[in-house]
Formats: C-alpha cells, structure tokens, sequence
C-alpha cells in the first residue's frame, strides 16, 4: 500500500568558518567558545572577518559539537558570531544542542534578521548588538541601502526582552567622530540601554589605530551603567 506522506526534509546543514575554543573576551565576564557562523548580507568597509560574508564554511558542526563535549565544565558559554549568524537556517539547531549540552549560549549579531533575532531569544542567555553608526550614515558604512531599519527594531526587541545584553560600536574618526559618536550613544541611553561598549578599530592585531579622548570616556562613563572601552 503506497503512501501519501512526504519525506522529511533533512537538516539545514551549517556554514561555520571558524572556532575559537576558549575566549574570556567575547561574552563579558563568561569563559566562552566562539563559533563563526559564515555568511553576512552586509559589505561593512571595516568589517575584520571579510572571509566570513560568503556562505563558505570548512567546519563541520558534528565535530564542533564533540569538542563541547569534552569542554563541559571548563566552559561557561557558547557565543555564536559571525558573518551574521542569523542567516543561518541551522542556528536554531545548533543553539539547542549548545544548550542540551549544559552550556549557557550567546549570540553576537549585528541587528540585520529582527523577525528571526525574535525567534531565538527565548533560547539565549546574552545578546552582543552591534550599532555600527548614526541610522543616516548605516547605508555608506556596510553597502546597502535601508540598512539601519532592522537594528533599531532589533534593539527595540531586546529592551522589551528583558534578558542580558549590550550595544556595542567599533569606533574611528574616519567615520564618526567624537560628536557623533556621543549623540549616538545618548540617543541609546535615551532609550534605555544600560551596557555599552566602544571598541577601537584595529587595522591589524595591536591596539586600536585612534583612541578615544578622556573626555568622551568620561562622559560615556556617566551615561550607562557599565561602559568599557576596548
């Protein structure tokens, strides 16, 4: 007897570019793997991970997950990064099974899949969002037009979240100065959030090729809760 279901449709299957097994600097105050989820619609000018914006990936998730495995109990966290993370289909997959395994996960995103950043957040214990600018100056930073929509909806999302999280922007001169960058940043407290993070750009491994003033630390200080300057 023949029968009408239709088969099941296999597992996306993940694109991660890379792995970083340990990491004390990219979920604050949590010992973390990073997992580099390949793929970014965006073409930020400054971004430092360019091989990452193409859906190419060399790792296989099996193998990640067996090298969490054995990393239970030395490790607080899983963070997933990017590329943009959210692109990916089978991030949700992933994520479960980061949890399954005992781990808390975060996840760094750069605001561009509100719909889908709304779909996981019930499944995540810290969010990383990156404000790259001003909204007017979003579509000559990463390339694409009406890019600045989607992460101020995204960060609406987390304020009403209600879990851990922080803003945070890499930072130069070339594209936003001081002021800007001060209007931005009280622009965010405004609305709400309390950690913030200025990271300086960096050209190369070494320190940031332009640092922040004094002044503006000062200030920054002053305005959330936590700030750091990186």
């Amino acid at each position: 007897m023949s029968s009408n279901r239709r088969p099941e449709a296999a597992a996306p299957a993940a694109c991660i570019g890379g792995l970083v097994p340990f990491s004390t600097v990219d979920w604050p105050g949590q010992l973390a793997a990073v997992v580099f989820v390949a793929g970014c619609p965006w073409r930020c000018h400054y971004c430092h991970n360019p091989a990452l914006q193409a859906r190419a990936g060399d790792l296989v998730w099996e193998d990640v997950r067996a090298l969490l495995e054995r990393r239970r109990g030395l490790l607080d966290g899983v963070v997933f990064s990017g590329g943009e993370p959210l692109s990916d289909a089978a991030l949700p997959r992933m994520v479960a099974e980061a949890r399954t395994l005992g781990f808390k996960v975060g996840l760094h995103t750069a605001g561009i899949y509100p719909r889908q950043l709304q779909a996981m957040l019930g499944h995540l214990d810290w969010v990383g969002l990156d404000i790259k600018t001003v909204p007017a100056g979003y579509a000559a930073l990463t390339g694409r037009r009406h890019s600045a929509a989607p992460v101020w909806t995204s960060l609406e999302l987390l304020l009403s979240w209600g879990g851990s999280f922080e803003c945070r922007t890499t930072w130069s001169p070339a594209w936003l100065d001081e002021a800007a960058l001060l209007d931005l940043a009280q622009t965010l407290a405004d609305r709400g959030v309390q950690n913030y993070a200025v990271q300086g750009y960096r050209k190369a491994a070494g320190p940031p090729a332009d640092i922040l003033g004094e002044s503006a630390q000062k200030r920054l200080h002053g305005l959330f809760q936590n700030f750091s300057w990186r």
